[in-house]
């Protein structure tokens, strides 16, 4: 029986059952379920750029005198200034993909119908093959709490990344001309969002915050600390007074791990996208003769990228949710 999952994914929502297998019009109870799942999903979105939009901006200010390099700027460029706060290029890549997917998800949902075509039917073949894939390796209790976080997450980082790859990302712009009358892009117009830092620590922010949600209402907030500091096992006597001291000790070596894994998560994603983008940019300028064909075969190299390194952010983030959760999930988990 097909899973009727319609989404809006992205900086709109995640919409489960807008209509049930019969084709009959959802419950209020849906509805309702639907509307807290969007607000969700918007919410999640909203905080990912407008943090992002902060760390720019005071990333901006505390860099304003450093010396550009040749090559892929590590930080964004600054293109609009508001008082204090300031829109920079990978931010418009940002805003720009979001809309894009809120447009193509209420274009997709508009007019649902019980066997679908079109955009509907790849967007539910989306969504659905998301949650199946989730379902197999976290368990059904866990992705019916969370998909809607990590399929916003994928989807997302997939088109942003991609989008980064069209031709005139990055190379149309305001700068100057050489000696020889080559003209050389100082500030782009636009970037790839992921190859910013700011947006990937915003992003990976947000995801430690639900973890510590998801963990303390899995475990209780006792039941937090003693899956952390706890000792394992069934043990008696000085063994067991031991074993308390060791497994104290090592709940301080998890926390480390878990503080440094929203780090570790922003860094992975930001690290292979600026270095794809810098691959291409000295492909591009290496052989000035070659530069049309030279850059192809990292192209497509670069598209298989993004979207590993989204399904790897989410894969991540869903990982590392079932690690704290996974002892309530039961038999479901075993799918």
């Amino acid at each position: 029986m097909r899973v009727r999952v319609v989404a809006e994914v992205g900086l709109s929502a995640v919409a489960l059952g807008k209509a049930d297998d019969f084709g009959r019009p959802a419950s209020p109870m849906q509805a309702t379920a639907v509307s807290k799942m969007r607000n969700r999903c918007l919410l999640m979105s909203i905080l990912a750029l407008a943090s992002s939009a902060m760390l720019a901006t005071s990333t901006f200010a505390a860099e304003a005198g450093a010396t550009e390099h040749e090559g892929v700027s590590l930080k964004p460029q600054m293109l609009v200034h508001f008082g204090g706060f300031g829109i920079t290029n990978s931010m418009l890549v940002t805003w720009i993909v979001a809309a894009g997917i809120i447009i193509f998800a209420q274009i997709a949902t508009r007019r649902v119908e019980r066997i679908p075509s079109g955009i509907q039917n790849f967007w539910e073949w989306l969504v659905e093959g998301l949650h199946n894939f989730l379902e197999n390796i976290i368990g059904r209790e866990l992705v019916a709490k969370g998909f809607w976080f990590f399929a916003t997450v994928f989807i997302f980082i997939l088109f942003v990344n991609w989008f980064g790859l069209i031709p005139g990302i990055g190379t149309v712009g305001w700068g100057h001309y050489d000696a020889t009358g080559n003209f050389h892009v100082d500030r782009p117009l636009l970037r790839g969002g992921n190859a910013d830092l700011n947006m990937t620590t915003a992003m990976s922010a947000i995801f430690f915050v639900m973890w510590f949600v998801w963990a303390i209402q899995a475990n209780g907030v006792g039941g937090f600390l003693k899956e952390l500091f706890g000792p394992k096992g069934e043990t008696t006597g000085v063994v067991k007074v031991l074993m308390v001291v060791i497994f104290f000790a090592v709940g301080w070596l998890e926390v480390i791990s878990i503080i440094f894994r929203p780090i570790a998560l922003s860094f992975r994603l930001f690290g292979n996208i600026y270095a794809g983008e810098s691959i291409l940019e000295a492909m591009s300028t290496m052989i000035p003769w070659l530069s049309p064909v030279l850059p192809i075969p990292f192209y497509f190299l670069e598209v298989l990228v993004g979207f590993v390194q989204a399904l790897v952010f989410m894969l991540l983030t869903a990982v590392f949710t079932m690690l704290i959760a996974e002892h309530q999930e039961g038999p479901e988990h075993a799918h």
